[in-house]
């Protein structure tokens, strides 16, 4: 699944907040949850990464990009603002 595409699916978990949810359940649960979570999620991929396990490394990014997405969509802030602060940071070979 690409990252923008579940961007809006979490996106719309929060304008719709489906019963049964997991995403809508940290909505509810708020910021500080979500904040902990991306915590969390850090962790467990730097110990999968330290661990040099890749089907774990694997799986733990993509339990980090879930709840960076979430906590993005939380404080409005879209997959595009940060593509755009990465271009800037590009400087081409010349």
């Amino acid at each position: 699944m690409k990252l923008n595409e579940l961007y809006k699916i979490i996106k719309d978990r929060q304008k719709k907040m489906p019963v049964g949810s997991y995403t809508s359940s940290l909505f509810n649960e708020g910021q500080d949850r979500i904040i902990q979570k991306v915590g969390e999620e850090a962790i467990e991929t730097v110990i999968a990464a330290k661990n040099s396990s890749k089907d774990q490394i694997i799986y733990e990014i993509a339990d980090l990009y879930f709840h960076l997405l979430v906590m993005m969509a939380f404080l409005k802030v879209k997959p595009e603002d940060i593509e755009k602060e990465l271009e800037k940071r590009h400087k081409p070979n010349k």
